[in-house]
């Protein structure tokens, strides 16, 4: 299986890993990117990108045969950037109905959220404060039920004047890695101090068994951390 060059690019990028530019062609740069990329993941250095290396690069995954579905949304626009890829990134927060409105503009993390769980979670439905205005982050924390921080489940979190919401993917022993939106201006992975998970943060939808699958340990190489998201 092959995996699209400019992905690629546009993630080990975002990762730390820089390839030159974002023009599609496999060459010397995003080899060597690739290559210091598997190095800090512990991966076989080959510069390839087989289903291992893709895998890292979407970070870690629990041990299932087929990802959440809301995930699977999340995965699909990873890298769009709020910029660059203004046109596309728009166009997919539109596609589930409502949207907040420009994401260069406006902070646009609970309008991911909501894309990627109304996307894939139809008869999934909101209540309260987050039915009123699932924009807001902290509103998310109304949200399903409350659960364990696993894999999957939506993390609300304080920081300065407001709140973020993104997807759980792993940890390690300060911080959270999230697969969220606005992250870096982009859809990307980064750390959050579980210190700002606020009471009652960890949330998992209503129409979708909890199979309690364990969050990952994770290495922070490579992995921004975030201090306070907008």
């Amino acid at each position: 299986m092959t995996y699209d060059t400019s992905s690629v690019q546009r993630i080990v990028k975002i990762l730390g890993f820089d390839p030159g530019p974002v023009d599609g062609i496999y060459g010397f740069r995003t080899t060597a990117a690739v290559r210091r990329f598997q190095v800090s993941r512990g991966i076989a250095n080959t510069g390839i990108v087989g289903k291992v290396t893709w895998d890292a690069l979407m970070g870690v995954k629990p041990a299932r045969t087929v990802d959440l579905p809301w995930m699977v949304v999340a995965r699909s626009v990873f890298g769009l950037h709020e910029t660059r890829d203004n046109a596309a990134l728009r166009a997919f927060l539109k596609s589930d109905g409502p949207t907040l409105g420009d994401p260069d503009a406006l902070p646009w993390c609970g309008d991911f959220v909501a894309t990627c769980i109304t996307k894939a979670l139809p008869d999934e439905r909101f209540f309260g404060p987050l039915k009123d205005n699932p924009y807001w982050a902290r509103n998310w924390a109304g949200f399903g039920l409350v659960c364990p921080p696993t894999y999957g489940a939506v993390l609300v979190f304080a920081r300065n004047g407001g709140g973020h919401v993104a997807f759980a993917v792993g940890q390690d022993d300060d911080d959270y890695y999230t697969l969220g939106g606005n992250q870096g201006d982009s859809v990307s992975i980064t750390r959050i101090a579980k210190s700002r998970l606020v009471e009652g943060g960890s949330r998992w939808p209503l129409t979708f068994p909890h199979d309690h699958a364990p969050l990952p340990r994770m290495t922070a190489a490579g992995i921004p951390k975030s201090v306070n998201e907008f």
